[in-house]
């Protein structure tokens, strides 16, 4: 079930009606359905139960702490990139023994905090970092827990800005340097080599990749002849974002999985973002003006590609639904755009689209994953506000903020 839906005409959130919300919130606000979430992180959970693995949501897909809270309640992990991921992973609630450590670029700041808050894993990219880990370990006399990073050179059929998994992407080491890594990090006195972590991308749909992966891990086990203790699949899953784009089948890959975990005893890491919180948001956005220009019309909204860039980003496809729908009259030929100085400021052409006015609300949907978390302030715009919706009730979980904060800052 779709909890941001069309119910005769009106969009709902949940079981409130989005326009009692615009009467509440000033838009542009980001709106969430706490059912949405706790649907789609326990149908994950459900998929994988054969296997029992610890999930680690990637917060960089959506850092809200309110949001981190309400995942920690369901027991869920965190995969974080950043000392301030952590941190907040770490105010939210979430055990530190589910929390992973991933990146191309620690700082020594970081280090230091992930080891002394004694994380699962911090997954290593580089024979530097490694080097750099053990070093601080000494001086802080700990044993600290690592991964290695893996750069299978496998790629999904995703967008080339959100893949990861190729030979000529920052990410990882490749099989032979992956190996030779392991072998090193095994003599090193103040590291203690946990993990295989393997992540190649974003929005993957096809269930191939993620089998050629498990085949190359199958072979980096046999040959470096090492029992980890924990194998981490990243995320990457792909949801649907278009009438026509499928998403992937979890209880297929969690097929796979079970079948490569025969005769091991490693315990499987997931680190699923957008699978989680990709549809359980919508960016709610007021008509300022429709302009008639060359043949099409520009609906001119009030959020713009600070808000949300993933379509100026990525090329990304975020349907677009009136709060109130309108059956008997057609607007054709519309692009929707923001009021951003930028020409790459628009979200979407229609050819037809519902009878819509000046003054109005539409809702830009699937927005929960890298919309919130990748604002910004651009044209000192502030950032806007988040709303979560949980049955028939609303609070705010993330105050706008304020132009005179922003102005002075």
């Amino acid at each position: 079930m779709n909890y941001i839906r069309l119910k005769k005409n009106n969009l709902l959130v949940d079981n409130i009606s989005a326009s009692s919300l615009v009467k509440k919130y000033k838009t542009p606000f980001y709106c969430y359905s706490y059912s949405q979430l706790k649907k789609n992180f326990y149908d994950f959970v459900t998929a994988f139960k054969s296997i029992k693995p610890i999930v680690c949501f990637s917060v960089k897909s959506n850092p809200n702490i309110a949001l981190l809270r309400e995942l920690k309640k369901m027991g869920s992990g965190a995969d974080v990139v950043s000392i301030g991921e952590l941190l907040k992973a770490i105010k939210a609630g979430i055990n530190t023994k589910k929390i992973v450590f991933s990146g191309v670029g620690k700082t020594e700041e970081e280090i230091r905090k992930a080891i002394e808050k004694n994380i699962l894993l911090i997954n290593i990219e580089s024979e530097s970092e490694a080097i750099q880990i053990n070093k601080i370990s000494k001086k802080m006399s700990k044993i600290t827990s690592v991964g290695v990073r893996l750069n299978p050179n496998v790629v999904g059929k995703t967008n080339k800005k959100i893949s990861t998994g190729s030979k000529d992407d920052k990410f990882g080491l490749n099989f032979n340097d992956c190996i030779n890594l392991c072998k090193k990090i095994n003599k090193m006195k103040n590291l203690k080599l946990d993990g295989l972590s393997v992540h190649i991308g974003s929005q993957i749909t096809n269930i191939k990749p993620f089998k050629q992966v498990l085949v190359i891990i199958n072979k980096i086990i046999k040959k470096s002849k090492i029992n980890f203790k924990f194998i981490d699949l990243g995320g990457g899953m792909g949801i649907s974002y278009a009438n026509n784009e499928k998403k992937l089948d979890l209880n297929q890959y969690a097929k796979l999985v079970k079948k490569f975990l025969k005769k091991k005893k490693s315990q499987i890491i997931f680190e699923p973002g957008r699978s989680i919180v990709g549809n359980t948001s919508a960016l709610i956005s007021k008509i300022i003006y429709i302009k008639k220009s060359n043949k099409k019309n520009l609906v001119i909204l009030d959020a713009g590609m600070n808000d949300l860039i993933r379509p100026a980003l990525y090329k990304a496809h975020h349907k677009i639904i009136p709060l109130k729908k309108n059956n008997k009259q057609i607007l054709r030929n519309i692009e929707f755009v923001g009021p951003i100085c930028e020409s790459s400021d628009k979200f979407l052409n229609q050819k037809n689209f519902s009878k819509i006015y000046e003054g109005d609300f539409v809702a830009i949907t699937d927005v929960g994953a890298y919309g919130m978390s990748l604002a910004s302030n651009y044209n000192t715009r502030p950032k806007v506000a988040e709303v979560m919706v949980s049955g028939s009730k609303h609070k705010l979980i993330k105050k706008r903020q304020s132009l005179e904060s922003l102005v002075n800052s």
